[in-house]
């Protein structure tokens, strides 16, 4: 082993164990890599930002705002209406919604897709009755699913055609990933459809009259005039008929009691509650609370409707890390948060000084006509029903006649498939289908920064001889094993990896060394390139390896120990298929 190759295998180890220790966030995490390899000199300082002027990046913004534009336009939404009649069991559910997240995750970013679909989702578990978590997490994986047909469908598709354009001068095209990713999609789809059944079927889930849900914490304060001042607060839990609890009882502005049924309430009392938003809501109205935080909205005039929603926090959110107070809601949003819901976990500091995190279920308060909006500033989703058009007229017809325009040009050649989706995203806007503010929020750029950072450390690997190297110890390790066992292994190794690290740099590492290993047992390496893919866009093990599984965790209840029980069949299924259906569209041997 040569000094720089123990450089590369040094930085990028530290990157791993950065990434798994979490931390920092992952895009300063790339930085950190970048910066070192420049500075130990196994990658050139006018080479160090190059990464960030490849077409990756180019098309995993675009195709962001894209999906963006296409959720704004209320397409999906209008094409789901037919099929709502249809939704009637929990076998149908599960097949129409998770078969139509699948499908559109082809076409649009996978995370684009889901955030289209899951107030869809909520609103027909609301409907007919269905826990929402036998809904929520089959669509999460079948958006992975749907990611393995396209080029654009996911990160890991990218990342492994711009390493074999590096290889054989040749790029993977839109659809060569659709042979082997269709048969994936559709065993998938079908296991997910009797699969549900493994899913916990009494787990708390997101708010609704229709959900067995994870409490609320919600604050209100007892005026004088209320029917319950002088009364003890088993009076007023009965009230709520057995759906609320009086968590605790905040006195003197600061002191917080754990109450028993026989204390008595006295007026000026903030009573922290704990329930459904339904059960909350009653018992405000009957006993005559006032919700703590709902005060007077900024820029509310005579005649505003005034809605209330229940949105998830997501992961690109600013507000992460932050409370109530620090990030202004009121004064710089306009809106009031009325509750806070963390999968079950009770809420023990004042709601206005909770730190926010990923996957926290809020609910806020605002002028209707600003709602949809605010959120999209906030980096929330929401789960209530939404109205699409609320301040403007929709153009579906123009956003879906850009995206069929701009997939034929891909799909024909025509066009690069950068400079179609870059494209598209400009024309989404020139047309304002998305307002500029939303196609800028769209984007995750954590995600682009990674990899601009990552690209030229991973290519270090192959500079150094790094791959080579890795690939021989592997070729030893599957002496005796048939090629499709080779092929098998290396999907394996990258499905093991992406819980740990991101999956687009899971495939910046993983790429290199299945083209090399491939090289080594003397192999086309297209196959294995494929493999690396499928293996880094499928983790269906953890809620942290994907932002689609990190997505439906709050909402659906779900516990970090739930996600094994569908997903753990499932990648065995994928692995046995998708390897065979590699080695039938993709053949090892070289002609």
């Amino acid at each position: 082993m040569t000094f720089d190759q123990m450089l590369s295998f040094g930085i990028i180890g530290a990157v791993i164990a950065l990434l798994i220790w979490d931390r920092l966030r992952y895009d300063l995490v790339g930085m950190i890599a970048l910066l070192a390899s420049v500075a130990v000199g196994i990658v050139p300082a006018k080479e160090a930002f190059q990464g960030f002027s490849d077409d990756i990046v180019i098309i995993v913004g675009s195709a962001l705002v894209v999906s963006a534009a296409i959720g704004r336009s209320g397409a999906v939404e209008a094409a789901m209406r037919p099929l709502a009649s249809r939704m009637s069991t929990v076998w149908a559910q599960v097949v129409i919604l998770a078969g139509a997240v699948t499908l559109l995750s082809a076409i649009v970013k996978n995370i684009g897709a889901l955030a289209i679909f899951m107030p869809i989702a909520l609103q027909v578990a609301r409907r007919t009755g269905t826990p929402v978590s036998m809904l929520l997490m089959p669509m999460a994986f079948g958006s992975l699913l749907g990611g393995l047909m396209t080029l654009v469908g996911t990160s890991p598709n990218i990342i492994v055609s711009r390493v074999r354009a590096e290889m054989t001068g040749e790029p993977f095209r839109m659809f060569d990933f659709t042979p082997v990713g269709l048969v994936i999609a559709v065993f998938g789809v079908a296991f997910l459809a009797v699969g549900y059944r493994l899913l916990p079927k009494g787990r708390a889930a997101a708010a609704g009259p229709a959900f067995n849900i994870d409490d609320y914490t919600a604050e209100a304060r007892l005026p004088a005039g209320s029917q319950f001042v002088g009364r003890t607060v088993a009076e007023l839990e009965a009230l709520g008929e057995g759906e609320i609890t009086l968590a605790a009882i905040v006195r003197e502005k600061y002191r917080r009691y754990v109450p028993s049924g026989h204390w008595v309430l006295y007026a000026d009392d903030i009573l922290v509650l704990e329930g459904d938003t339904t059960a909350l809501a009653e018992l405000v109205k009957r006993a005559g609370l006032k919700m703590v935080d709902e005060k007077d909205l900024q820029g509310v005039e005579k005649g505003d409707e005034i809605a209330v929603v229940e949105a998830v926090v997501e992961q690109r959110s600013a507000m992460i890390g932050h409370s109530i107070e620090e990030v202004n809601l009121r004064e710089r949003f306009g809106a009031n948060l009325l509750a806070i819901s963390r999968r079950g976990r009770p809420i023990r500091q004042r709601l206005r000084r909770v730190r926010l995190q990923s996957g926290d279920l809020v609910v806020l308060q605002g002028r209707k006509a600003s709602m949809s909006d605010t959120l999209a500033e906030l980096g929330c989703l929401p789960l209530a029903e939404r109205d699409l058009a609320i301040g403007r007229t929709p153009k579906r017809a123009a956003a879906v006649a850009v995206l069929v325009l701009t997939v034929v040009l891909v799909a024909t050649g025509l066009v690069p498939v950068a400079i179609a989706f870059f494209g598209a995203a400009v024309a989404m806007m020139a047309m304002k289908v998305v307002s500029l503010r939303e196609a800028y929020e769209s984007v995750e750029w954590p995600i682009l920064v990674l990899l601009g950072s990552l690209i030229p450390v991973s290519e270090t690997l192959r500079t150094t001889g790094g791959s080579e190297l890795i690939a021989g110890l592997l070729s030893e390790a599957s002496q005796g094993m048939p090629p499709v066992g080779a092929l098998a292994m290396i999907m394996v190794a990258a499905m093991a990896v992406t819980p740990f690290l991101n999956n687009a740099a899971t495939v910046l590492v993983m790429a290199p060394i299945g083209a090399a290993l491939a090289t080594h047992l003397g192999l086309r390496p297209d196959a294995f390139l494929m493999a690396v893919a499928i293996g880094a866009g499928c983790d269906f093990l953890t809620p942290i390896g994907h932002q689609c599984n990190t997505l439906v965790m709050g909402p659906g209840g779900y516990r970090f120990g739930d996600y094994w029980r569908l997903g753990l069949p499932l990648s065995i299924m994928v692995v046995i298929l998708g390897t065979a259906a590699i080695t039938l569209f993709w053949p090892l041997v070289p002609h």
